[in-house]
């Protein structure tokens, strides 16, 4: 069996994969001042109450975007798994060819995102994650990451009108049933949601006009693709396990070759 362990700036994700199949997942809060006992300790306690052996355990692969933890997570590896874990990083074959400018600039999980979206539905694709940032991502039909855009996330931008609007109250993420709301905490919900959703399919738009391209498959992922993705045009897929398939991939890629 194969432990994934995807790393953002609001959660960790864990999975563990027996053969092609995802067996379980675990999401736990990123947390950079967590020690590799406290860390192997959670993971533990997961896999007893799933009644899944730590000893068959023969792999583990790790993406991240937040280097200060990565210590605590490769040597929890170490300790409580005895493996020493694959990272994505430089050096690491992912069959896609990077366009940025710096290609060491793109985020872990954005090439994650990218391999899994290339074997599972096939370029050209956009790509849509909806974490801590929504990042949108775009693939050629060679297999090429040409770039994307960043925004702030969902949640980022709820925090913020809180945060800075004396008068607004903290409102949960949810759809209201529309946009002509009679109360402040549905209209606050109201242009979070709906305004996001115009922002997702703007940009996907003109990331189709710019590649020329009408023809485009647009994945999303992340925590809250399900509800962005029922309002808007453009979004055809929701995957909440591309990048988790994606580091299985990219493991069979680097360990099996």
């Amino acid at each position: 069996m194969l432990l994934v362990c995807d790393v953002g700036n609001t959660n960790i994700v864990l999975g563990v994969y027996k053969g092609q199949e995802l067996l379980r997942y675990w999401r736990i809060s990123t947390d950079k001042t967590k020690t590799s006992d406290e860390i192997g300790i959670i993971v533990h306690q997961f896999f007893n109450n799933e009644g899944i052996p730590t000893d068959e355990i023969e792999d583990v692969i790790i993406s991240s975007v937040v280097p200060t933890i990565m210590y605590s997570l490769q040597h929890m590896a170490i300790k409580y798994f005895d493996k020493e874990a694959l990272v994505v990083g430089p050096g690491i074959k992912t069959g896609i060819n990077i366009k940025y400018d710096n290609p060491r600039q793109v985020g872990a999980d954005r090439i994650v995102n990218a391999v899994a979206c290339i074997h599972k539905y096939g370029g050209p694709c956009v790509i849509v994650d909806f974490g801590t940032a929504t990042t949108f991502c775009a693939i050629s039909e060679k297999n090429e990451y040409l770039g994307g855009t960043i925004a702030p996330g969902i949640k980022i931008s709820s925090d913020a009108l809180f945060q800075k609007a004396s008068k607004l109250p903290k409102v949960e993420l949810i759809k209201p049933e529309g946009v002509i709301c009679k109360n402040t905490v549905k209209s606050i919900q109201s242009g979070v949601i709906y305004g996001y959703v115009g922002l997702v399919d703007y940009i996907v738009r003109k990331m189709k006009m710019e590649l020329k391209n009408d023809d485009i498959k647009v994945i999303a992922t992340g925590g809250l693709s399900s509800m962005i993705a029922s309002e808007s045009e453009t979004i055809e897929i929701v995957d909440k396990f591309l990048t988790l398939d994606g580091l299985k991939i990219i493991y069979d890629m680097n360990r099996k070759s």
